[in-house]
Formats: structure tokens, sequence, C-alpha cells
């Protein structure tokens, strides 16, 4: 009697996770920021971005009201699974390692990464030779730093950032060599900074697939499974209305 108690009371509190996550009608993010052109805020103080005009835009598609809660990169999985957002949409890589971990909507966007340094680099292309010796930044817990680290950590000095600023500050003081980045991110950043001229190095990367994933996705809570249908079917509505290539030609027209 106790074990079908149990299990009966185990079938109800499913079914009424279930049901909570059908029933959403606010839906909390969770975002890192800032990172141009995926999250930012304008001079005024706006939040925007990318991300940001995506993600409104499927909320308005769903039905349901937006809200984005500031949260630094190295905590932002722990702060879903407590429970302080409901998402997140933070340029976050869909790979093996998070999949063990939190449940990916489809991917909305797949950029490639990048390696940027300074016009007058002598490093042609990256490789093990070119870099030995050398100071490369990367932003902390990210797809990345995993990369570097383990391709170039024996011969090379890895910085690692709390924030793509920081490491742009660093670039700028001449304290790094070279940099490893998100390609719309180093762009922004870098590319189209004022203060120093910088080029990308090498070919654009996006195997293989152990470290760069399959694009961008929005991370819900495993159980919340309904509200990550809710969002694949929105993305695919947007995708369809031409709303996402809209949102899209703001940010990457070139």
């Amino acid at each position: 009697m106790k074990k079908l108690l149990t299990v009966s009371l185990l079938g109800l509190a499913m079914a009424a996770g279930s049901a909570q996550a059908r029933d959403y009608d606010h839906v909390r993010f969770g975002v890192d920021v800032p990172y141009e052109p995926m999250e930012y805020r304008t001079p005024e103080g706006e939040l925007t971005g990318f991300d940001i005009e995506l993600g409104n835009a499927l909320c308005e598609e769903i039905g349901v009201t937006c809200e984005w809660i500031e949260q630094e990169w190295d905590g932002i999985i722990p702060g879903l699974l407590s429970r302080k957002y409901d998402a997140i949409m933070s340029s976050m890589t869909i790979n093996d390692e998070r999949r063990a971990t939190v449940l990916f909507s489809d991917p909305y966007i797949t950029p490639p990464s990048a390696w940027f340094a300074p016009e007058d680099t002598e490093i042609d292309e990256p490789s093990t030779e070119a870099l030995d010796g050398m100071t490369i930044g990367v932003q902390r817990g990210t797809l990345q730093d995993n990369y570097v680290t383990d391709h170039y950590g024996d011969v090379a000095d890895i910085s690692r950032y709390s924030t793509a600023d920081d490491m742009v500050l660093d670039m700028e003081a001449e304290r790094l060599d070279i940099v490893f980045l998100d390609f719309p991110v180093g762009k922004s950043t870098l590319l189209d900074s004022d203060e120093r001229e910088y080029k990308v190095v090498g070919e654009m990367i996006t195997e293989p697939k152990e470290y760069f994933g399959d694009g961008f996705g929005i991370a819900f809570r495993p159980r919340d499974e309904a509200l990550a249908e809710r969002f694949n079917e929105a993305l695919a509505t947007l995708k369809e209305d031409g709303t996402y290539d809209e949102i899209y030609k703001r940010y990457f027209e070139e």
C-alpha cells in the first residue's frame, strides 16, 4: 500500500509540474550582459540586442510577458536550476555537456567563433607553434575557454575574464596577444573599436562539435518540456512570417 501511495503521489506531482509548465503567462529570462550585438544596454540604459529582441518577439507570439534578469555567466545555469528565472536566453551554445543539465530549445542562430588580434600581429594562422609563449584571452567557463585550454594550455598563457569588456581593456592595454570569441561579439567589441585596429586571424571555427555544439539555444529546466515546445513553435512561426529575418538583419546585415 505504501509503495502504491508513493507512486500515486509521484504521479500527481509530475502531473502538477506538467500543468505548471503549460500555464506560464510570465517568463523570466536569465541573461549575461553586455555582449553586443547579442545582449547589451544602449547609452540610455535600455536592454537590447539580438537575443533580447528575438526573445521579446517569441514571448509576444506565445502570448506571455517577458522579464529579463541579469546574471553573470559563471552562475547562469545554477540560477536557472534554483528557479531564479525560468529560462536562459544568452547566447548559450547547445552541447552535450550542457544537455546533461538543461533542456534546450531548437537552435535559433549558429555563429562561428574566431581569433582576434591587433592589426600588426605576426600571427598568420593560430597553431601550437604560432601561439607558443603567447597570452590568449577567453571568457571564463565558455566553449572558447574549453577549446583554448585543451588545445593550447600547454604552450600558451591563458587569461580568463568574467566579461568580454574586461578582455577588450586588456587587449587595448597590450596585455594580451590574441583572443578567442564568438564572432559577433568580437566584431562589435574589437573590429568596430575606435581605440585600436584589430583583425580576424585565420578561419572562422565551428568544429569540432564537442566544443562548438549545435548553435545557440534557449535553456530550460528539464521538466519544462511543454514550455520549451511552445518556444520552438513560436520560433518556427517567426521564421515563416519573416519576423526572424527582420530582427536578424538589424544585427547581422553584413
